[in-house]
């Protein structure tokens, strides 16, 4: 009779100790942090308005980078459709934004982008929340594309600027301090709902 309450106490602890270390796992799981990829290159643009924008603007922010084109029929309608998503599920907060840039400043003029911006988000221009369709030098676009936001293959820089051309449908989500915590695929449903859910992480932890 000892013996079988001897081992039923030590059923019990065992029990207790399996129980214990799985809560600890659990909560260990819900506290892994986002992997940092890499950092940020300092930038200069210019938006949809004519203004410039640079790393300053998005310094201390939670944005997202992408690549389109505004003549785009392909990916780019869907992209930022579910883009149009993540900026209004954020719009109200001041810390996050959205980087858009053009991977065709060729024919991307200013009025172009803005045009876009409307069709986009229509009049909730003075949202707290930014969102910038971007244009500028070629070279640096496409460099700040591969070296920094890493939706497009490093080694492509060695090709003829002129004849190199980027169409990912990949967005970059980079944090407070510039730095990259994340690489979605722009056209799938569950990515957009997993950049969401890592958004709202890194809001949260500033």
């Amino acid at each position: 009779m000892k013996k079988k309450i001897i081992l039923y106490s030590l059923f019990i602890v065992v029990l207790v100790g399996v129980y214990l270390l799985a809560l600890t796992d659990i909560k260990g799981y819900f506290k892994v942090e986002l992997p940092r990829l890499g950092y940020v290159q300092p930038f200069s643009f210019i938006d949809q308005d004519g203004d410039s924008v640079t790393s300053k603007d998005v310094n201390h922010k939670v944005y997202v980078a992408e690549y389109f084109f505004t003549t785009c029929t392909g990916i780019c309608p869907k992209m930022n459709a579910n883009m149009a998503l993540v900026y209004n599920k954020f719009k109200d907060s001041a810390d996050f934004a959205i980087i858009s840039h053009t991977s065709m400043p060729e024919t991307d003029s200013i009025p172009l982008l803005k045009a876009y911006e409307e069709k986009m988000i229509g009049n909730n221009t003075n949202n707290p929340a930014r969102w910038y369709f971007v244009t500028g030098d070629k070279a640096n676009l496409y460099k700040m594309a591969r070296e920094s936001y890493l939706v497009d293959d490093p080694n492509n820089n060695s090709e003829n600027i002129d004849d190199s051309f980027i169409h990912t449908q990949f967005f970059s989500l980079v944090d407070q301090q510039g730095r990259v915590r994340g690489i979605y695929d722009g056209l799938k449903k569950d990515e957009i709902q997993l950049l969401e859910k890592d958004i709202a992480k890194l809001l949260k932890k500033e």
